[in-house]
């Protein structure tokens, strides 16, 4: 479990088809490598790996199919790129972000990016017209003022359509010029992960209706009637 707050950046190449080594930068190490033991849990672009081998740099890990055909893993080596990277949330430290789990939805697409006064504000699809399978895991999730992670970053949703296929976040200063969001060119793909919280109570709803169908337009009236 993370929270979606980045405490580095870092550069992914593989050593085989499913195998992986991630070097960590110089000024993320003491936080990261301090205590970092095999078999903790690290998120690359918010993808949940497991430590298998620590390194001079950083540590080696293995992807399963499941992972390479749902995330952006696989491309970033190709083209070394820099990922994110937090290691997993201690019990008893702050939740400054939100709950993330680390296991990705699947891949979206960054469509534009603004600076504003205050703020870059980000546009992404869900998911990108390559991974078209994975829309239904993800746009039912995708609400104004929802959390969503993006590359493992907690963000906030400002803006999105009804059917899920686009939203925006606001990403303060501090966030892009730490993350990989600064380094995002238009129609570069990034990792989703939806909120964990509303995927079960979209569940508990479905049961209580009967069927795996989600009800739009939810009221008090409805929440209510269904002992919420």
């Amino acid at each position: 479990m993370f929270t979606g707050l980045i405490q580095g950046l870092g550069n992914i190449k593989t050593l085989g088809n499913d195998l992986f080594v991630i070097d960590i930068d110089k000024n993320a190490k003491n936080v990261i490598c301090t205590d970092l033991a095999i078999g903790d849990s690290v998120a690359v672009d918010g993808i949940c790996l497991t430590v298998e081998k620590i390194t001079g740099n950083g540590f080696i890990a293995t992807a399963s199919p499941e992972t390479l055909q749902r995330t952006t893993l696989s491309e970033s080596t190709k083209k070394n790129k820099k990922v994110n990277l937090e290691t997993s949330l201690r019990v008893g430290s702050k939740i400054g972000g939100h709950f993330v789990s680390g296991h990705v939805d699947g891949v979206g697409c960054l469509l534009e990016s603004v600076n504003s006064q205050k703020a870059w504000e980000m546009t992404f699809t869900a998911p990108s017209y390559l991974q078209t399978q994975w829309h239904d895991y993800i746009s039912p999730y995708i609400v104004s003022k929802a959390s969503i992670a993006v590359n493992g970053i907690s963000l906030t949703i400002a803006d999105c359509d009804r059917e899920g296929k686009w939203f925006t976040v606001a990403v303060i200063p501090h966030t892009y010029q730490e993350t990989n969001l600064s380094l995002l060119q238009s129609g570069d793909e990034v990792n989703l992960e939806s909120d964990i919280l509303g995927k079960y109570v979209d569940r508990l709803i479905s049961h209580r209706l009967g069927n795996k169908t989600i009800q739009e337009n939810i009221t008090l009236d409805f929440l209510l009637q269904h002992g919420y």
